[in-house]
């Protein structure tokens, strides 16, 4: 039922959303002059009104150019491939010679890749990039099938192969499990696709080294606690409707309790900005906003599948993940080089989680191996904003260059 009351009190909304927008709409046209008699403020909540939803689209990455050397190159979007519950993305620019090609794994936890738009962006200066685009689960039907941590790995390894020899991959917060498997099991196989090298950023490779908050909630209840408790069935006017979900609404909901008052003094600073036409200030907000709050459900299967084997009993670290029956072997790594980067300042994967794939990769060479620890960043500093840029970003290039 929890689906079901979420989007009932969505439908009940959503005619006060229309009105607003529809008022805003003669405002800004100047219809009997309207705009001159009402104040910023009423205009401000108007919006504020309109803006009360939340998206289950991915939003555009909107990337059209890029700095690459020194010149602006133009940047098309296209579908390498395509898959039930996700397509591999490129991103491909207007230039003569060959970059490096980079994969990069998006977070499969209820928000869409543009999340890494920042990422990508950066990445495209000096690099030939891929991204891994998952599908909001609500809108893949039943037929599709099942979609659980192996079938991510799995999905990670078809998309190397689409990409073909040579390829590196960089792995953002959730997925850094998945990623360090499928080089794993590539290595095991000799694959012609194994990734050259692979960067690992703010993931619980170890999620027993310094837990957090959201480590402890996780192995605080039983599985049966989140089955009952968070699972819910896709209403039957979606694409996916009869499907079992962990709905991203709630993971938003939980993402935003950690850090409410930023989130509440946010949302002031617009409707100040607003009243007060401070309209350059007000896109910011509205901007980082809209993206926040575009959500996609994850598949009961892989959600589940990932407290248990990722948090409760942490198979990675302990030598126990296993991938379509055989036991994954990171000791098998001998020449993907590795490059782990965590933020001192992390509230989500903590120092030492993500380092302690080192120790994991144990026939890696020295030379094959590097740590980065940002200490002034928070987890989303690690893969966006000017840190990102300025400082981690030099290290990730130069780290990929090292095995071109």
């Amino acid at each position: 039922m929890l689906y079901q009351v979420y989007q009932m009190q969505d439908d009940v909304a959503a005619p006060w959303r229309l009105w607003a927008r529809t008022m805003l709409g003669m405002l800004n046209s100047g219809v009997s002059g309207m705009h001159n008699v009402v104040g910023g403020e009423y205009i401000a909540a108007l919006e504020m009104i309109s803006r009360f939803k939340l998206g289950h689209s991915r939003p555009d990455f909107a990337i059209a150019k890029v700095s690459s050397g020194n010149n602006i190159a133009d940047v098309t979007e296209d579908v390498a491939l395509d898959l039930p519950f996700g397509k591999l993305l490129h991103f491909s620019k207007d230039i003569d010679a060959p970059q490096p090609k980079v994969l990069v794994i998006a977070p499969l936890s209820g928000h869409f890749s543009t999340l890494l738009r920042g990422t990508v962006e950066t990445l495209l200066r000096d690099h030939d990039v891929y991204i891994t685009d998952w599908t909001n689960a609500r809108d893949v039907p039943l037929s599709s099938g099942r979609f659980g941590v192996e079938d991510y790995v799995g999905y990670i390894i078809r998309f190397l192969e689409e990409i073909g020899p040579g390829a590196h991959i960089l792995a953002v917060c959730q997925p850094c499990v998945q990623g360090l498997a499928a080089a794993a099991v590539m290595s095991q196989d000799n694959h012609p696709c194994t990734p050259r090298s692979m960067t690992l950023m703010a993931g619980p490779i170890d999620p027993r080294e310094s837990p957090t908050e959201v480590n402890e909630f996780a192995v605080s209840k039983s599985l049966k606690w989140f089955e009952n408790s968070v699972i819910s069935t896709v209403p039957c006017r979606f694409g996916g409707g009869g499907r079992r979900v962990y709905p991203g609404f709630l993971q938003l909901v939980a993402f935003m309790a950690m850090n409410m008052d930023r989130h509440r003094n946010a949302h002031k600073k617009l409707y100040d900005h607003l009243a007060k036409g401070e309209i350059k200030e007000a896109i910011k907000i509205k901007d980082f906003y809209d993206e926040y709050f575009a959500v996609l459900d994850l598949t009961e299967e892989f959600y589940v599948e990932t407290i248990d084997r990722v948090f409760h009993k942490a198979e990675l670290a302990t030598g126990d993940f296993s991938y379509r029956g055989r036991k994954v072997d990171p000791g098998a790594i001998r020449r993907t080089a590795l490059l782990t980067v965590e933020g001192g300042r992390d509230d989500i994967c903590s120092l030492g989680q993500t380092a302690a794939a080192h120790e994991l990769c144990s026939s890696l060479r020295p030379h094959l191996k590097r740590h980065h620890l940002q200490a002034n960043v928070g987890h989303y500093g690690v893969f966006n904003g000017k840190r990102w840029e300025n400082e981690i970003y030099p290290v990730v290039r130069n780290h990929i260059l090292s095995m071109e």
